[in-house]
């Protein structure tokens, strides 16, 4: 076969020594040919796909699209491989999320409809007694009405809390934001729940040595609420004949309130859903008591607009401990 070669080339008037040269001339032109047909339609593919991408990324951060920001001298299957798995991972994320959201809007619907349709059920019930005769039946029909009203103020309050989390969250709600003595403001919200309290024999009052007065910053009466909400499910929640404390402590920057009871407990697989509008945590027995199911849901909107943060702690058959923060006047 060597010989045959010699013989081509003798016939071709080409020196053997020449052979190396045109093999090497050969496989340059090889290289160079597959770097133009990858430069040119495998890479310059890659590239597009990199560039919508990117462009896909910019968009979804509201970004107005840019020019190509890699250069093919770059390694860019190593750019592309990692930029797609970030987006992949950003998709991932963003999927659960709406995931999330899909079984939040569900459960949401499904407890709206049976806070609604209670009240409304109700109502009806005594409203058609009372049109088929019981209006007349002096034993029940004052006992009546009374039931339908108060559950027509049931009803009331459900859409009340509502309106006030829908304004928090579309920010329709403006904060007063003003500087206030905590301590007096506590007093005032103690003397707003007396009366229930009384009903149910809890004691309320400061815990020894977390009693002092402090000036925060943040909206007055949007804080009242919070507070009231806080003492008022402590009380409907508390135990009977029991007590209610409440402190305030000093964590140098900001303030923190808490409100302990010595009530039935919260398990640890629903403390994460307390503030869920709607969520009651027993809800045999959370059913039976009267409220939107909306007060701590409101607690969360209030505090996370003054940019603080609201906390939970609770063991069942032990209590519970509701705290937040407020910023302190003139901190450091």
């Amino acid at each position: 076969m060597l010989f045959g070669m010699f013989y081509i080339l003798d016939l071709l008037h080409i020196k053997w020594w020449v052979l190396p040269i045109i093999a090497i001339s050969f496989f340059l032109f090889i290289y160079y040919l597959m770097l133009f047909i990858l430069s040119n339609y495998i890479y310059r593919k890659v590239k597009l796909i990199y560039k919508n991408i990117h462009s896909l990324k910019r968009k979804e951060i509201g970004k107005k699209d840019s020019k190509d920001i890699i250069s093919l001298d770059e390694d860019i299957l190593g750019v592309v491989e990692r930029d797609v798995s970030d987006w992949a991972a950003s998709q991932a994320k963003e999927i659960a999320t709406l995931r999330d959201m899909e079984e939040y809007r569900r459960d949401f619907l499904g407890n709206i409809s049976h806070e609604l349709k209670t009240p409304i059920f109700n109502m009806q019930g005594y409203l058609f007694t009372l049109i088929e005769g019981g209006l007349y039946d002096e034993n029940i029909n004052r006992q009546y009405v009374k039931k339908a009203l108060t559950n027509v103020v049931r009803l009331q309050t459900i859409v009340d809390d509502l309106d006030v989390i829908s304004k928090l969250e579309s920010g329709k709600i403006s904060l007063n934001i003003q500087n206030f003595d905590i301590r007096k403001l506590i007093e005032e919200s103690i003397e707003d729940n007396r009366m229930l309290a009384e009903e149910r024999k809890i004691k309320i009052g400061f815990k020894q040595g977390a009693d002092v007065a402090f000036q925060v910053k943040g909206d007055r009466e949007n804080i009242r609420q919070v507070l009231n909400n806080l003492i008022a499910n402590a009380i409907k929640y508390g135990k009977k004949k029991g007590s209610i404390r409440i402190g305030c402590y000093n964590m140098e920057t900001y303030i923190l309130v808490e409100v302990v009871d010595d009530g039935i407990g919260i398990a640890a697989k629903d403390l994460k859903h307390v503030f869920d509008r709607f969520y009651r945590a027993d809800k045999s027995r959370s059913r039976k008591i009267d409220g939107s199911g909306l007060g701590l849901s409101i607690v969360k909107h209030i505090i996370d607009a003054h940019a603080q943060t609201v906390s939970v702690r609770s063991e069942v058959g032990v209590g519970s401990t509701f705290g937040f923060t407020l910023e302190l006047v003139d901190a450091g």
